[in-house]
């Protein structure tokens, strides 16, 4: 890696809940700088999710469904001796986080024929349950850690002798 490492831009909270892991799920949602528009779609869907009989609370359901799409460990690949080889790691908060926007956003842009923010929604709901494309998402991922779990030994660091 050339250079210095660009340093971390401090996000501030959104404007409705005053958190910034939903500014962060605004910031994943925007496209072409809109950021208004997708302020009005997970906006909307809170409310969806706020008028939902048995729910409860909006930011307790998008709190549980990022819990359960966030993926503990992920595949990487890495070049040992001429061959690839796929080495489960854990992962760090900040990509946990990142993934689990990142596979609920697929999961609900995959879906057509309603509003983005229903779809967004019915994707946090069964997510905040343990179902939906992104917790499939997320058990493919555990499921190709496990199967590589012999090749862990080429991720830890190598001693000098």
């Amino acid at each position: 890696m050339r250079g210095k490492q660009a340093p971390k831009r401090e996000i501030k909270p959104d404007p409705k809940y005053n958190s910034i892991v939903i500014a962060k799920l605004i910031n994943y949602i925007m496209q072409r700088g809109k950021k208004s528009v997708a302020q009005k779609i997970v906006y909307g869907a809170f409310d969806i999710l706020a008028l939902r009989p048995g729910s409860g609370d909006p930011l307790d359901i998008f709190d549980k469904a990022v819990k359960n799409v966030g993926p503990e460990v992920e595949v990487k690949g890495r070049r040992v001796g001429g061959a690839n080889y796929q080495i489960p790691m854990e992962v760090r908060g900040d990509r946990r986080l990142a993934l689990a926007f990142r596979w609920i956003i697929t999961a609900v842009k995959a879906k057509k024929g309603k509003p983005m923010a229903d779809r967004l929604a019915m994707e946090l709901a069964d997510a905040a349950n343990g179902l939906g494309a992104s917790m499939k998402k997320k058990e493919d991922t555990y499921k190709m850690a496990q199967a590589n779990k012999a090749f862990a030994h080429f991720g830890r660091p190598r001693r000098k002798t």
